[in-house]
This record gives structure tokens, C-alpha cells and sequence, in this order.
């Protein structure tokens, strides 16, 4: 797989790319427009992307940013290897892609230094014992009778008869 690649409708990948610019030039990577043009793709939503001096994460760093903050598990991590990244870093999620795919052509001031996936929800699960889940477990109702209620037409018509009657009364 080429790093560089998104796929169509991705999922839960994490790229993160070292920034080899200077801060004033990195924070501008925030403004709406910026990071499409130093990514060589259009449309990208600013909402998935991170743009951040290591320095803000103080004590947490990146491996913990990664592995605490964004789900990436510590086996795809190499610690050492994030220490040494200092200065300012660009995180992309593939939403930022809003499912399309696109092949990133960065600047060359910018440095994959990784995609990362996200751990994802593990949804299988035994089967459930309780005697709630069985199959028919549920108390059974007693049948509704089908029968119409005609006592309360009946009702009903009588008195819009008495109500014309005695409107027509009244005219006349």
C-alpha cells in the first residue's frame, strides 16, 4: 500500500507528518485552504487536521497524543522514534478526505512519518444465557377481539342527528 494513497471511503487512519518549516509558516497551515495546497489535494475538511508544536504536549508527547489521544495501538509505535520529533507536526485523519480518494503529492517540506490506523471496537461478543433472550420469553397477551364496537357509531351518529335536527329546528 503506498502511503500516499487514500483510499475511497478510509477509515481510521491517522498520518502524521513532521513539519520542516518554520512556526510562523506552520501556523498558517491552519487557515482554511492552507493544508490542501502543501498536501496537493482540494477539499479537505480542516476539521481532521491537527497543525501543533510537539512543545504542546508537554509531558504527554506524541506516543501518547497517538496512543491515548487518537486510539492508535502502542504496538504501531516506536517512541523513540517520536521523541526525536521535535518542532511542529501536521496530523490528517481520513476524514479529512470526506471518502474520497486522492493521492497526497506534499510539499516537500513536510515529512510522512507515518500512517497509523485507529483500534477499532471489537462487536463480537458470546452467546447471550439469560432466559430473556430466548425466543418466545416474552409473557404471551391474551388475543384482541376483531369484533367492531358498534355501540359507540351508533352513539356517535345519534347524536349528529339530534345536533342537525335541532339546528334544522331552529331555521325553521
Amino acid at each position: 500500500m503506498n502511503d500516499l494513497a487514500v483510499a475511497p471511503h478510509e477509515h481510521g487512519v491517522i498520518r502524521l507528518f513532521a513539519l520542516n518549516m518554520r512556526p510562523e509558516e506552520a501556523m498558517f497551515l491552519r487557515e482554511p485552504g492552507a493544508a490542501d495546497q502543501v498536501l496537493g489535494v482540494a477539499g479537505l475538511d480542516m476539521n481532521q487536521i491537527d497543525v501543533f508544536p510537539v512543545s504542546d504536549l508537554e509531558d504527554l508527547g506524541l506516543y501518547g497524543y497517538l496512543n491515548e489521544g487518537c486510539g492508535v495501538s502502542a504496538d504501531q509505535l516506536d517512541r523513540i522514534a517520536l521523541d526525536a520529533i521535535t518542532g511542529w507536526v501536521m496530523v490528517v485523519r481520513s476524514a479529512a478526505f470526506g471518502g474520497r480518494a486522492a493521492t497526497l503529492i506534499p510539499d516537500r517540506r513536510l515529512h510522512l512519518f507515518g500512517p497509523f490506523t485507529e483500534e477499532a471496537t471489537n462487536w463480537t461478543g458470546g452467546p447471550i444465557a439469560t432466559e430473556s433472550a430466548k425466543p418466545y420469553s416474552a409473557p404471551q397477551t391474551a388475543p384482541q377481539d376483531d369484533k367492531p364496537r358498534r355501540i359507540g357509531s351508533a352513539f356517535l351518529a345519534l347524536v349528529l342527528l339530534l345536533a342537525i335536527g335541532g339546528a334544522l329546528w331552529l331555521i325553521l
